[in-house]
Order: structure tokens, then sequence, then C-alpha cells
């Protein structure tokens, strides 16, 4: 049975608003959440970009749902003040709550003011930052001298159980690295070839978890509404690695995007107001093998699409 979430963008939504949204996709039937963590939206015209940890303790005891989280530490985070926050939610709120781990986007990172590293640097600094936190969640005392620095840091309060940490993953060669370290496997919806391939890639090295899948969306009452609200919200995040990693602030992806054609926009949003549509991608994507799939609808307002997708969406598909 796949697990049917509801994502929760705060790039886009007011954050109390979002928290009406979560708690509304509970009681029309979503199975669970997740959130994304960014500094800055993409665009101006998304315009908001709420702290995601405080969001997060707020819609964790407001519901009753499972929740993620997408986090860059390394940078803009300390991985011990991350450890800190994944430690203090999963004792809160114990079995409910993982988090995704990536090497992160200079549209986030820059606000530091220190260099954004290469993406292989990048990596490298992740694979420390993970190292790091699962031994603070397991009581140790750490101190550390590498990409970063950890000087006697122990975790008072933890989880009886740490939380799962998953890795964060759009190419096959970054799936298969995932698989040395991640509790857990997350991609973006692509073709259902490459999305097999990655599976099979996390799975071959050995990768252990469940697999998760964020999918982008748009869904309104009439073909050219749901084009309208995709085009306005999400066009400027069609562009693949590098850019999408190291371009600086919403203003440098408005002026990228400003000329984006529709079918492009259509090859990363499934844009469509056929439910009927919509329901056979999410087939297909269960049929990969997804444990759980989170749904993005790129508009702003979410309750038409919660609405229309708990009565006549979820009801079709295997999940909880």
């Amino acid at each position: 049975m796949t697990a049917i979430a509801f994502h929760a963008s705060h790039e886009q939504i007011h954050p109390r608003a979002l928290l009406e949204a979560v708690c509304h996709a509970e009681q029309v039937g979503f199975d669970a959440a997740m959130c994304s963590d960014h500094f800055a939206p993409w665009s101006e015209r998304q315009g908001h970009s709420g702290f995601a940890w405080s969001w997060l303790g707020a819609a964790l005891q407001a519901t009753g749902l499972s929740f993620g989280v997408v986090n860059a530490p390394g940078q803009r985070y300390h991985p011990a003040i991350i450890a800190q926050a994944i430690g203090t939610l999963a004792a809160m709120y114990p079995g409910r709550f993982w988090a995704a781990l990536g090497s992160g986007e200079a549209a986030n990172e820059h606000v530091t003011g220190d260099a954004w590293p290469r993406k292989d640097v990048r990596n490298a600094r992740l694979r420390e930052c993970v190292d790091i936190i699962r031994a603070l969640l397991a009581g140790d005392e750490v101190s550390h001298d590498g990409l970063v620095r950890v000087d006697r840091a122990r975790l008072w309060t933890r989880p009886e159980q740490p939380p799962a940490l998953v890795g964060a993953a759009v190419s096959v060669e970054t799936a298969r690295w995932c698989a040395e370290w991640a509790d857990g496997l997350i991609t973006v919806n692509a073709p259902t070839e490459h999305l097999r391939r990655m599976i099979d890639a996390y799975r071959e090295a050995g990768g252990r978890g469940p697999v998760h899948l964020q999918v982008h969306l748009s869904w309104a009452n009439t073909q050219a509404e749901a084009e309208a609200i995709a085009y306005d919200q999400w066009r400027s995040n069609v562009f693949a690695p590098p850019v999408c990693w190291d371009l600086a602030t919403p203003e440098h992806f408005d002026v990228v995007s400003a000329q984006v054609p529709m079918a492009r926009l259509a090859e990363v949003v499934n844009i469509s107001a056929d439910l009927g549509r919509h329901t056979g991608w999410l087939e297909d994507y269960i049929e990969l093998g997804f444990d759980q799939i989170a749904l993005h609808h790129v508009g702003q307002d979410q309750r038409p699409f919660l609405d229309a997708f708990g009565t006549q969406v979820l009801p079709k598909l295997a999940h909880p």
C-alpha cells in the first residue's frame, strides 16, 4: 500500500494558511505530509518562505499525520543544530517524523555570505553532516574537524528511536550514492523509466528503507486554468542541475524563466483538468513501487485541489 501525502510548499503559501491546508488534507483522506525548507522562493510571484522547523512543530501538534522535511545541512544550517531539531521533533512525536538530507541550492545557502562550493565538495560536506547527525542522535559526544567543524556537541534530549534520514536525489548516480548512507530515498516526478532506474540503482546498491516521490501537479476545473496556474507559479522551477543549484536569487530565476514554453513546463508538472488522468499518473507511480507519494499542487489556493482529490482521486488509489 502506498501512502499518499500532502506536500506543503512554504515558498508559495503563508504558513498560517499552510497549516489550515494540511489540517484539511488530513480531513479529506491524505495519509501523511511533508514540507520544503527554503530561505527564499524561486520566484517573486510565489512570494513566501516561512521557517519550516517552526511550522513543523505546529503541524505535528495540529494533526495526527506523519511528516517529513527536505533539509540541506552544512552551510545555512550547522549539522549539530539540525540534529537537535530532528531529535526534538522525533522525541515529541515518536514515529511521525523523518528528514531527507540533500546538498542544497545557492538560492538558500548564499545568505550566509560564505562561498558556494562545487558539487563534489557539497556532496562531501553532506556526507560529513550525515555522520555527525547520526552520531548525535545516537547519544555520542561529537567533535569533528573537516568541511564542517563541531566541538564537543551532545544532544541532551533525544528520541528513543532515531528517525529515518532519507537521501534526496534526482539522478541515478546520486540515488546509487545515497544507498551508502540513507534510510530511504526521495525524488521528484520524472518519466517512469527514469524513476524505475533510480529505484533499481538505489536497491541494487544496497539501499534500504522506503522510497518517496514528490509529484508536482496542477489541477483546475478547466485545462486553461490548470495551465495558467502552473505557468504563473512553477515555470521558474523547470531548470535541470546545475542551473537550479547555482542561481542565487528569485530575480535570477524570474529572468531566466521569462520565456519558458508551456511544453517545457509540462515535462515537470502533471497538468490536467481531468481527475482521471491524474489518477492514472499516480497509479503508474504506485506500480513502480513507491512507498509514499507526496502531491504538490503548484497553485496557491489549496482547498479546491484537496477537496477534488480527496473525493475523486484518493478513493481510487491503493493506499491505507
